[in-house]
């Protein structure tokens, strides 16, 4: 009898119905430990468990929120994931390759505090990437005066070749009557604040560290590209 090796670990992490179901919430959000026990409906240890695995797997990582000192964001790593995918699929058969199914929408709002650093880079890279061809804005609950922040500025426009000089800061007060597919918060404090949006649009949050300095900026901004390239699949009229 032939030998073969054993399966990748991504397909041995994946396989177990608990950890697949975590990989799934955690692929549309940032979440926490108790909502992915309420979610799961299983024991907090359990979960916890799983996690564990899941981290020790290079698969999700970790991230203390800025809100509540006390509470640890989940991150699924998605780009690992694909990689790993991808070398699964080969292992079992060169011509096998992962796709990624479309879903209806066009309209994305992304979120944080200021609106002067996070949530218009993200603004920014989605309507790059796009090609303007969705509608996407940006807003805060506290918007800062005097324009987006410098460094958010800068680097949009060394790393990404983006000029913002049409964004500017706004309240998402300013936005209460627009309908929305996707709001997406991107600063632990704006995501236990943001408000109810008309047509029932799905939340997503992506726990990001708020940035001070340059470097600290374009750390956050190749962060935030690789979810929103994440994110692009969903739209079936843009091409990630």
């Amino acid at each position: 009898m032939a030998s073969h090796p054993p399966p990748p670990q991504f397909v041995r992490l994946a396989a177990h119905p608990l950890r697949w179901q975590l990989l799934i919430e955690l692929a549309a959000s940032d979440l926490r430990v108790r909502d992915l026990v309420a979610l799961a409906g299983e024991p907090q240890s359990l979960v916890s468990y799983h996690l564990r695995l899941l981290r020790d797997g290079g698969l999700v990582t970790t991230n203390r929120s800025s809100f509540d000192g006390r509470d640890t964001f989940y991150h699924l790593d998605l780009d690992r994931c694909s990689g790993a995918l991808t070398e699964a699929g080969a292992l079992l058969h060169p011509a096998l390759r992962p796709s990624l199914p479309g879903a209806a929408g066009g309209r994305v709002l992304f979120v944080c505090t200021g609106n002067s650093v996070r949530s218009p880079i993200a603004e920014a890279l989605f309507r790059h990437h796009t090609g303007g061809r969705v509608d996407v804005a940006s807003a805060g609950n506290r918007p800062r005066t005097g324009g987006l922040h410098p460094d958010a500025v800068r680097v949009l426009r060394e790393e990404y070749g983006i000029t913002v000089t049409g964004q500017h800061p706004q309240h998402w007060d300013t936005l209460s009557g627009r309908r929305f597919d996707y709001v997406i918060s991107l600063c632990d404090r704006a995501r236990e604040s943001c408000p109810d949006f008309p047509g029932d649009p799905r939340r997503v949050h992506w726990s990001v560290p708020e940035p001070s300095g340059h470097p600290a900026v374009a750390r956050a901004a190749a962060d935030i590209d690789i979810r929103v390239r994440n994110l692009l699949p969903l739209f079936k009229e843009v091409s990630p």
